[in-house]
């Protein structure tokens, strides 16, 4: 069994590093994540064996996480803090933008999907409609008797959208490298990459720990965030080494969709696929008018408060050069306040609806 699982997980990375390759040569946006990501996606809804390496994901987000890191200087950080006003408003967007999304899949929903109870049904929506990770959200969701395999569902579908509909609607418009940040170091230092690499493993393992959210990348971001802030450059991140991090991460995204995904009520796919795009035109909006007020490009904006993950969006604006640390510092605020308020807010709603119907 353990040799079957490896040759699985082996012919899986060989398979997305021939997609990876294909983009390349076709100069698409991205390519060494969305490559793996469409084609892991489509073998795997055509019933192919295809598996994803929880520790290779891992190691992916960590390198991502150093990564952006080393784009923090006192300079940045300086900007980022003085844009928290954005980041609040950013965030109540998102709220926002979550609760009315779920009132929609409700009102469509729990009329055709009669066995599921009303609360249910109405925590599956809420849950489904949250813009926060996909895991989270789905934890939460089982924990209050929703449809979880309709949340999982719904936030795979949502990521895969956005990760394929901006970086090529981007590269179409010609609005790459408009928001350039200094990256950083350029030169690799074996012995500080090492130490870089050590520390950071080190601030992973200690998120994992403490039961946060996204620890390899969060634990990586912040150990690197401290060194680039404090002046000290160890190293440079290896661009193979980027390039592997994305390929495993697209990996880990295009085996979400398995060969039932698409018997998992249809409707319910169509109108999150539909809700997603409307979500990104109302996020460009509120993007532009972010942009009349902090003097950043509206694009650098749009991928800050735009409805994908985190880890996604932020390798977006690296490779697009985006304005990285703006895009970080919007997504991950937002992660954590969504984690957060989003049971609070679930039981919050719940109780004014009693109340409403008491009355």
């Amino acid at each position: 069994m353990r040799l079957h699982y490896t040759l699985r997980v082996t012919l899986t990375l060989l398979l997305a590093l021939g997609a990876a390759a294909l983009c390349v040569a076709l100069r698409t946006p991205l390519p060494w994540m969305i490559g793996p990501l469409v084609v892991t996606a489509m073998a795997s809804m055509a019933g192919a064996p295809t598996e994803s390496w929880a520790p290779l994901r891992n190691g992916g987000q960590w390198v991502i996480g150093a990564a952006l890191g080393l784009y923090f200087t006192p300079q940045v950080m300086a900007l980022v803090a003085s844009l928290w006003w954005a980041i609040l408003l950013a965030i109540a967007w998102a709220l926002m933008l979550g609760v009315s999304f779920a009132a929609v899949l409700y009102r469509l929903h729990a009329p055709r999907l009669a066995g599921v109870a009303p609360d249910a049904m109405r925590a599956t929506a809420f849950f489904a409609g949250a813009v926060g990770g996909a895991s989270e959200m789905t934890l939460l969701a089982e924990r209050v008797g929703a449809r979880t395999d309709l949340v999982a569902a719904a936030h795979s579908l949502r990521l895969m959208v956005v990760v394929l509909v901006i970086p090529f609607g981007l590269q179409a418009s010609g609005l790459t490298g408009v928001d350039v940040t200094s990256p950083g170091p350029r030169i690799v230092h074996p012995s500080g990459l090492l130490a870089l690499g050590v520390c950071t493993v080190a601030g992973a393992l200690l998120m994992q720990r403490l039961g946060r959210a996204n620890p390899w990348f969060m634990g990586s971001l912040v150990v690197a965030m401290g060194f680039t802030m404090a002046g000290i450059t160890l190293s440079a991140i290896p661009v193979a080494l980027s390039n592997a991090a994305q390929l495993v991460i697209g990996v880990s995204l295009g085996v979400r969709f398995t060969s039932g995904f698409l018997h998992t009520a249809p409707r319910w796919l169509a109108s999150v696929a539909l809700g997603t795009l409307v979500m990104m035109g109302l996020c460009a909006g509120f993007a532009w008018l972010l942009s009349l007020g902090t003097g950043l490009h509206p694009v650098t904006l749009l991928l800050g408060t735009s409805p994908g993950g985190i880890t996604e969006m932020s390798i977006t604006a690296k490779v697009l050069q985006l304005g990285v640390p703006v895009v970080t510092a919007f997504q991950v605020c937002r992660l954590v306040a969504v984690l957060l308020l989003a049971n609070p807010l679930w039981h919050w709603l719940r109780a004014r609806r009693a109340r409403d119907a008491a009355r």
